[in-house]
């Protein structure tokens, strides 16, 4: 039997509710995922393989505001070889941004940190990411050749569009696809909505977090392909990076039911797609192979 290729799952989280809360657990409807979580329950998770691939490198994404818990996440990559990326937090607002950056890639498994996330999808400010402050903290993130995760929903799309127009050489991923409104079975706003934002050329997508969008208990993959043929369409398989938002996936089927789904999805795509989809886009973006040998 041949050897299974590689798979790199570009979206998860880790969390241990002993060290550090996470208050939005507490909102209704997270009662299943309502403990802790870490990289050896991912592992079991995935034990399943997905188009003839076993999971050989993921990228684990910070959940809270909170520098230390990004430096938590670097440590653990330093110690864990299936971490080969983190995607970290910290205050784009601050005027000491560049200095907590130089602080947490000098701590240890600071190589790691590849990109910055905040949850803009909880802002209310419609042109959050255009604040002078935040400008100013996505200068030196692109300074310091980090990527920056763009965390939004459906709504949020123009200040997307405005922050990849803005930052042309700033790398940019779209989480979760903007978080398309599937359980209301009305797609025609995002649809164009996402198509413009892939017009800029320097922004991935990950195809992720797409099920607990989608009604939990009765989601079929008739719903996630619209979804899926319209990223397909807009940024191409050299775009697009498969990821499980485990464990929050847990809320609506898992990671072997989604990655059952992305089977599926990419029935008809050529093995050089697949392998964009599911391995290549992620390590490129995210500079997997620096720490291939390590």
């Amino acid at each position: 039997m041949s050897e299974l290729l590689s798979l790199v799952d570009a979206h998860h989280h880790v969390w241990d509710l002993d060290h550090r809360p996470q208050p939005w657990l507490d909102e209704p409807g997270h009662e299943p995922i309502r403990r802790s979580h870490g990289i050896e329950d991912l592992r079991r998770a995935a034990d399943r393989s997905l188009a003839g691939r076993r999971l050989t490198s993921t990228v684990v994404v910070q959940c809270v505001a909170s520098v230390a818990e990004t430096a938590e996440l670097l440590d653990l990559a330093d110690q864990d070889s299936l971490v080969g990326a983190v995607v970290g937090w910290a205050d784009l607002t601050s005027p000491a941004i560049g200095d907590v950056l130089d602080e947490l890639r000098s701590a240890p498994g600071g190589g790691y940190l590849r990109a910055l996330r905040h949850l803009v999808q909880g802002e209310s400010d419609p042109e959050w990411l255009q604040q002078p402050s935040v400008e100013r903290g996505l200068r030196a993130v692109q300074e310091r050749d980090l990527g920056y995760d763009v965390l939004i929903r459906s709504h949020q799309f123009p200040q997307a569009i405005r922050l990849a127009q803005r930052f042309p050489d700033l790398p940019l991923v779209l989480d979760h696809a903007g978080k398309p409104p599937i359980g209301q079975h009305t797609l025609a706003d995002w649809m164009r909505k996402v198509r413009a934002l892939a017009g800029c050329p320097q922004v991935r997508c990950k195809v992720s977090g797409l099920i607990t969008e989608a009604d939990h208990d009765t989601w079929t993959l008739d719903d996630i392909r619209p979804v899926w043929d319209t990223l397909l369409a807009a940024f191409g398989p050299e775009r697009l990076m498969f990821g499980s938002d485990w464990p929050v996936c847990v809320l609506a089927g898992g990671w072997a039911r989604w990655a059952e789904t992305v089977e599926h999805l990419l029935g008809y795509c050529s093995p050089h797609e697949r392998q964009a989809v599911l391995c290549d886009t992620a390590t490129a973006f995210y500079r997997l192979s620096d720490h291939e040998n390590d």
